[in-house]
């Protein structure tokens, strides 16, 4: 056992939600480590779809572009009727707009979601150190202790708080002795399977439907000859694990012997968890992604729910350690754990329409792009809050196009990216009230923006297309306060100053 130096975070777990969580904490200049039980990153296709609001994430997380780079949209789902394949637009495309600037949910397979966010922890410094598993965790009321086991022994981690971001099967939540309520269905499982495949045309994604909810479907993977094959089995079905099995398994169901499998890459047998922790976290504990909450398949949102988890308690995390009321961090169960429980409705209602080939359930719309979710009402956005007439404290800021003074263009997103809060002012009044108001010189600093007038000494802007005007549904002087996680702390439409200096006291040290 050595003397270890206490850090602030240990990462537990380097799948998306604990890389999101990571990558935001280092940026904010805190010492985190991460860790990972597996001896390298994970190789499957798994969790694949990336939905909008995640998009924007990434995008202020700096992981955007490599995960553009390796995906595509969604193509067409073709529904195989013996000889003919019915086309079924199960995502509607979408064109960008000013406010939401990634309208469409990106196809891209997990592994490479993951390379992107590890290689922008790499490009902030950090490494995350496989092979290394959490065997013991006991906190006290300044710190946390973890036991990991690896190659060279057991080291003891010391860390100012933990994030358990360690899938399902968390020994985090299971150290905690945090329940993990809700089901398992042996009975309805699925083989996912990774192949190089030729015979099969790759501008739809196949599904092959049978009778008792029993199908077969095959999505191409962007950038790759591989298709990810979801094959479902019977109750009792061993699952075919060699390729000439599985393929004869293909050929049964489909009737197409055109379909050849070459290089299998990965394979898994899927069973649907619906499960949901009962606390988020507990003293200097917490949970993120599926170590909280595990979904069906339905709808993509697992990993997009779990990224924003964490993309929810970095910044609080932070806040907190640069001297913020510890009663913050309280707010990250409170706002996420209902966020969590209404996806798990939706996804397995989804998931038990597929199975009835029910055509609403292969549909995807707003609900499951994540652009809705809101925190109004939670205990950062009470619902008797002033509000625009187009939003509410604790929803979704809406991206907009701007004009700098010079007249070159800008996005409103473009001054939201960073570690920081983003206060903007519509109106002159609301500027003068702006360039007066005070903030902490400790954690999170104030970006401020004016709109609409000049002030002294914030960024000025024009909104000549009413962009943000229509977005915001601004009319009048307005000062509206972004936390940085994108989502709106303040709205203030009367009593500017006092009621967006009180509202910032409950988020700032």
């Amino acid at each position: 056992m050595n003397n270890p130096q206490v850090v602030d975070v240990l990462v537990i777990g380097a799948g998306p939600s604990g890389s999101a969580v990571a990558i935001d904490l280092v940026r904010r200049g805190l010492d985190v480590r991460i860790i990972d039980r597996s001896p390298h990153a994970f190789e499957g296709s798994r969790a694949k779809g990336v939905q909008p609001r995640s998009l924007e994430v990434l995008e202020d997380l700096g992981a955007l572009d490599e995960v553009l780079a390796g995906g595509s949209i969604y193509p067409k789902l073709g529904i195989h009727a013996g000889p003919i394949a019915v086309p079924w637009k199960m995502f509607p495309h979408r064109e960008a707009a000013p406010d939401v600037p990634y309208p469409n949910t990106w196809l891209i397979p997990q592994f490479r979601t993951d390379r992107a966010l590890h290689a922008r922890l790499s490009e902030l410094g950090r490494e995350i150190e496989f092979g290394r598993e959490l065997t013991e965790l006991t906190q006290d009321q300044d710190t946390v202790v973890a036991k990991v086991a690896g190659a060279d022994g057991t080291e003891e981690i010391v860390a100012r708080y933990v994030v358990g971001a360690d899938g399902g099967s968390s020994a985090v939540r299971k150290q905690l002795g945090i329940g993990f309520v809700g089901t398992t269905h042996e009975s309805d499982r699925m083989l996912i399977v990774d192949a190089t495949v030729t015979g099969l045309a790759r501008n739809r994604w196949h599904m092959w439907p049978g009778r008792g909810g029993k199908r077969i479907g095959a999505c191409p993977l962007p950038g790759s000859d591989m298709f990810q094959w979801m094959i479902s089995l019977g109750p009792d079905e061993e699952p075919p694990s060699d390729k000439d099995d599985i393929l004869h398994r293909i050929h049964s169901h489909t009737r197409d012997r055109r379909i050849q499998l070459h290089d299998i890459h990965w394979t898994s047998v899927f069973r649907p968890n619906i499960r949901l922790a009962e606390n988020y976290g507990r003293g200097r504990v917490f949970l993120v992604g599926d170590a909280a909450h595990v979904h069906t398949p339905a709808g993509a949102q697992g990993l997009n729910t779990g990224m924003q988890d964490g993309y929810n308690l970095g910044w609080k995390v932070s806040q907190v350690l640069a001297g913020a009321n510890a009663a913050l961090l309280d707010t990250y169960e409170a706002e996420r754990q209902p966020i969590a429980a209404g996806v798990l409705g939706l996804s397995t209602e989804k998931w038990g329409g597929i199975a009835k080939l029910d055509p609403s359930s292969m549909k995807r719309g707003k609900d499951e792009q994540q652009l809705a979710l809101t925190y109004y009402g939670g205990p950062l956005a009470p619902a008797d809050g002033m509000r625009t007439s187009t939003l509410r404290a604790g929803d979704r800021a809406p991206d907009a196009e701007l004009l700098r003074a010079d007249g070159t263009g800008t996005r409103l997103f473009d001054a939201f990216r960073g570690p920081h809060f983003t206060a903007i002012a519509y109106g002159a009044g609301a500027a003068r009230d702006l360039d007066v108001l005070a903030w902490p010189t400790a954690g999170a600093q104030l970006k401020r923006l004016t709109v609409g007038a000049r002030a002294a000494d914030n960024l000025t802007l024009s909104d000549p297309e009413n962009t943000l005007k229509d977005a915001y549904g601004l009319d009048g002087d307005t000062l509206v306060l972004i936390r940085p996680d994108g989502y709106i702390g303040h709205i203030a439409t009367r009593d500017l100053l006092t009621t967006t200096q009180s509202a910032a006291r409950a988020m700032t040290p």
